[in-house]
């Protein structure tokens, strides 16, 4: 399956490493051996050198990640996280993150190159961007992992959208 390539965006290919550049930064990546990626026109297409199913697997990791490129140059990745909790809030500090989860101390998260982030203090979501969806990915985890949601009361940092499982606590004494 090709992979269109939008208006604005620019690939140079130089054997197995693609660099890929568009309006929201440039992304470069070595491929595994016995991918050949070929520019026809506007669209990329990756062959593979024989049919044994290991390659088979590279072969659609190989597009997968080819794909990723382009469209994060091109649009770019969000992943959004919603900070649950009395007295839990997330605050911006220059471009570093600040959460107050809890601890005696604020968290600081700087961020990783081409990522940014913006949150909304009415919600306490954080947003974060960037080209790479691996990291975008990556960096959502982290921030996840400084204060996980628990199962009693839900407290902590979860994805939007996640469903945590709620669990019942102490049954009490019965006489």
């Amino acid at each position: 399956m090709p992979v269109p390539i939008p208006a604005g965006v620019q690939v140079h290919i130089d054997g197995r490493r693609v660099r890929v550049q568009g309006p929201n930064g440039e992304l470069e990546r070595s491929f595994p051996e016995g991918m050949q990626i070929e520019r026809r026109g506007d669209i990329l297409a990756v062959q593979r050198s024989n049919d044994e199913p290991k390659m088979r697997a590279k072969h659609g990791l190989s597009r997968a990640l080819l794909q990723n490129m382009v469209v994060g140059v091109s649009q770019g990745f969000t992943r959004e996280l919603q900070v649950e909790g009395v007295g839990y809030r997330a605050e911006m500090e220059g471009k570093e993150l600040m959460l107050f989860v809890g601890f005696s101390h604020p968290v600081r998260v700087p961020p990783p190159a081409s990522i940014t982030f913006a949150i909304d203090t009415k919600t306490r979501i954080v947003r974060i961007a960037g080209p790479d969806k691996e990291l975008v990915g990556q960096v959502a985890a982290d921030i996840r992992k400084v204060r996980p949601p628990e199962p009693y009361k839900g407290k902590g940092i979860r994805y939007v959208g996640e469903h945590v499982r709620h669990k019942a606590g102490k049954a009490g004494k019965v006489s």
